[in-house]
């Protein structure tokens, strides 16, 4: 599989939401992207666990990076749908995103979001809209 540095450069660079967000894409080549939330107190929701949007952000910026991973296309989100299956909890959380469907204008991610213990605390499903990347 081809590695493209570039991605993980544009998305972990500081201004970009995700990295304002403690979020840094670790892993990104064709069809597969890594990437982890270090939780901030600003990560929190009022019960003291990671907030909902704060997955959600993870799991969309890995998705769309395993979406384009190859590189020379861009993406925008179309749809994502998570499953909270139990509190996040801890200093950080790890995504692994896998494509269910890779094609030439929507690519549908699957992504798996562990704590720190290796237990998954949530899934989901994103659809990405697929185009060339405009060369300047």
């Amino acid at each position: 599989m081809h590695l493209n540095p570039d991605i993980p450069r544009v998305v972990n660079q500081p201004g970009q939401f995700s990295f304002e967000n403690g979020i840094t894409v670790t892993c990104s080549r064709a069809g597969y992207a890594e990437g982890v939330l270090e939780v901030r107190p600003t990560s929190l929701n009022p019960h003291g666990t990671i907030h909902g949007g704060c997955l959600y952000t993870l799991a969309d910026t890995v998705a769309g990076t395993a979406a384009v991973g190859a590189g020379g296309l861009s993406c925008v989100t179309v749809s994502g749908t998570m499953e909270f299956l139990r509190p996040a909890t801890g200093k950080r959380i790890a995504c692994v995103a896998t494509p269910k469907k890779e094609g030439r204008t929507l690519s549908v991610m699957q992504v798996v979001l562990t704590n720190e213990t290796g237990k998954t605390v949530a899934t989901g499903t994103f659809t990405f809209m697929l185009s060339p990347t405009k060369q300047p």
